[in-house]
């Protein structure tokens, strides 16, 4: 299973919210590349970064942190928050993403989703879906859709989509464990790649995502316990040894 070292980005800053909530934030790197400089040292191979003003705003606001990024490591990145066109999906791999994550686009506008997986492919394009109690956040987690998540995820399958990453939101940022069971039928509503997020805090949990979580859950990422030493990058990439 992959390792996905998270890197959140708000005012310039690499930051972590609790449960989505911006009101609730707490700031651990000045400059995110510090953050990606210590992940690819522990032997990272992946990068997942988040535009939070971004994702607030409805358009890419942190260009020069992901293209600082890109530049300082030889981790390949993924890259989500406020892409919701065509022109700011590609100014994220312009800057040096590897692929995009895009989230409330995706169900909202069903021809911009399709023209991003026609021109970069399904490779270069990851849906972000997330969930607060089961049903579908947009907008930065500040709306609910009222649409099941496992739903949203069968019908996206159906339009192409290879990839995606899955956050329920009630346990993002606690520390207290991912939801396995939501992340089980999630993955059982489709057979692309999905990437797990939210609630990792202990190399037991990693570890119980790699030996238990369904064969298309690829990779996982992880923030807060990275950022608080909960775990290193090194021991984290054993432990999801343990697994797939």
């Amino acid at each position: 299973m992959i390792l996905l070292p998270a890197i959140d980005i708000r005012g310039g800053k690499a930051v972590r919210l609790y449960q989505g909530e911006y009101a609730r934030e707490t700031v651990y790197d000045d400059d995110p590349v510090d953050a990606a400089r210590r992940w690819a040292a522990g032997g990272a191979e992946w990068i997942h970064v988040v535009d939070l003003d971004g994702a607030k705003t409805g358009t890419p606001v942190n260009l020069e942190a992901i293209e600082a990024i890109a530049g300082a490591v030889e981790c390949r990145i993924e890259v989500g928050g406020g892409l919701r066109d065509l022109p700011s999906a590609e100014a994220v791999l312009a800057a040096g993403a590897e692929r995009v994550v895009v989230g409330t686009a995706a169900l909202r506008d069903p021809d911009f989703l399709a023209e991003l997986i026609d021109v970069q492919g399904p490779e270069r394009v990851v849906v972000s879906v997330d969930a607060r109690g089961g049903k579908v956040s947009l907008a930065g987690w500040t709306e609910s859709s009222g649409v099941d998540v496992a739903d949203a995820v069968a019908d996206l399958s159906g339009r192409g989509v290879g990839r995606f990453l899955f956050t329920p939101i009630e346990v993002d940022g606690t520390l207290e464990g991912p939801n396995i069971a939501e992340l089980e039928r999630v993955a059982g509503a489709t057979g692309a790649a999905v990437i797990a997020s939210g609630g990792v805090g202990t190399l037991d949990h990693l570890k119980e995502l790699a030996t238990t979580s369904p064969s298309n859950v690829e990779a996982v990422v992880v923030g807060k316990a990275l950022y608080e030493g909960k775990f290193t990058v090194e021991e984290a990439l054993v432990a999801l040894r343990a697994g797939k």
